[in-house]
């Protein structure tokens, strides 16, 4: 039975369609995807559409062509916009996968403790109380990211180790009913230590990169200081600039899985 096109524009229809077809796993990673004259025949639409819907696909890596053989699966990529705050959990859903959040440490301590930098980060005085976690993040048994996190306890009481097993963002928006406004983030190319690399399961020294991010509330009240480190053979940074000198918000970070 076919979908019927029934808002514009149509070929932003059609190129979830297409994709769902992926997450549906109607058309597997490695699979020969149905040609353009097929998307037009199928879905009684132009071949400019369907040309547009394809090329979209790919250019997302979604789809992979192939000169002279076709348009293939090459997997559903996981994309990480720098301009919005984005749940890791809910991307990976997204693209089809299962996420899984494996909690290494959790603690309660004092700022003073964790010390002036993030003293000066977060605002507050050496008595101010903080959690401390520190998360492994998977998406189908996969590692790829390291999560280092302090937040301010008053802003998020009795939050559990439990808890931190899925989306930080789900947890403080519904369980707290914070509003995250915005993240200050910083990227620095990093090889990754011997400990790391075996969370990661990956040769120590091999290249990643890390997150200094500051998260704040509405108002501009910071809430957390983080590092986050990303395995290199798994997340590739795009930014586009403006003539202005703007980021385009269409650009961001990528994750893909590769396979083998």
């Amino acid at each position: 039975m076919k979908k019927e096109l029934v808002k514009e524009p149509m070929y932003q229809q059609l190129n979830q369609i297409l994709r769902d077809l992926i997450l549906q796993e109607e058309y597997k990673v490695g699979d020969k995807f149905l040609t353009e004259r097929a998307v037009c025949e199928r879905y009684e639409v132009s071949r400019a559409t369907a040309n547009k819907a394809l090329s979209n696909l790919v250019s997302e890596r979604i789809l992979e062509f192939r000169k002279g053989v076709g348009t293939f699966v090459k997997g559903m990529v996981l994309d990480y916009n720098l301009r919005g705050l984005v749940s890791f959990t809910e991307k990976i859903r997204q693209a089809g996968k299962t996420p899984q959040n494996m909690v290494i440490h959790f603690r309660e301590q004092k700022a003073g403790e964790a010390g002036r930098m993030i003293m000066r980060e977060l605002g507050v005085d050496a008595d101010e109380d903080l959690i401390c976690y520190k998360r492994l993040r998977l998406a189908d048994g996969i590692p790829f990211i390291i999560e280092r996190r302090v937040l301010l306890s008053r802003y998020c009481p009795g939050l559990t180790r439990e808890m931190l097993k899925e989306s930080l963002y789900v947890v403080l928006s519904e369980h707290y009913a914070l509003s995250i406004a915005r993240e200050k983030e910083v990227i620095k190319a990093v090889n990754i230590g011997k400990k790391d690399a075996e969370l990661l399961q990956v040769k120590p020294g091999m290249a990643g990169f890390i997150m200094f991010v500051t998260g704040y509330l509405e108002g501009g009240t910071p809430l957390w200081s983080a590092q986050v480190l990303y395995r290199g053979d798994c997340y590739e940074l795009h930014i586009e600039y403006s003539a202005k000198g703007t980021v385009n918000p269409v650009k961001g970070v990528w994750l893909e899985v590769k396979e083998g």
